[in-house]
């Protein structure tokens, strides 16, 4: 669905020098999450793949509106490539979720692209670190005090949510894990 052209430019987007964690190595994890996905049709993985491609497209850290962003530019890049109406608009609404994390219940494929976004909270302890390191250094610009209260409010929001994964699968395989992670980071925010 996507042609070498319109790859080559969202590569290019991934590797922007300000980028640290959202780069092609988090969408690379995040498609290879979609090929493993074997209880989805074929339909149901290209919309997911078509999403995560265009989902961070736009990442500025100093903005509020990337997920929009994001979701314009696959809207005119799918359009130009002749994807159907009804695919771009599912396109669409799938990057939008990925600004609150929110899922309505029955939207198995909303529900899959937000719990594979997230998989990285429910990584190992290492791995997490990595993360959140990455995560820091796009908010480089933000002094450590702001920074500090501004991550530990984010992070608590995902705990004190009744479940992080809306997927079944990936509550199953990632909730504790990250519930853990998310406590250490909190407390190291807050020390």
């Amino acid at each position: 669905m996507i042609s070498g052209a319109v790859r080559d430019e969202l590569i290019a987007r991934y590797r922007e020098p300000h980028r640290r964690y959202h780069t092609m190595a988090h969408i690379e994890d995040c498609l290879e999450q979609v090929r493993a996905s074997t209880d989805l049709d074929a339909g149901q993985r290209d919309l997911l793949e078509a999403a995560l491609w265009f989902h961070d497209a736009v990442y500025d850290p100093t903005r509020s509106d990337n997920e929009a962003e994001s979701a314009r530019l696959a809207r005119d890049r799918l359009t130009r490539e002749g994807a159907a109406p009804a695919f771009i608009e599912e396109v669409e609404r799938l990057i939008q979720l990925t600004a609150g994390h929110a899922v309505e219940d029955g939207d198995r494929l909303g529900a899959r692209l937000v719990s594979i976004d997230l998989s990285i909270l429910g990584a190992e302890p290492e791995r997490y670190d990595d993360y959140a390191r990455a995560v820091r250094e796009e908010y480089a610009y933000v002094p450590e005090p702001a920074w500090r209260a501004g991550r530990a409010a984010v992070m608590q929001r995902f705990l004190d949510a009744p479940r992080l994964f809306p997927d079944p699968e990936w509550a199953n395989r990632c909730e504790a894990q990250a519930r853990c992670n998310i406590r250490r980071e909190i407390a190291d925010l807050t020390v």
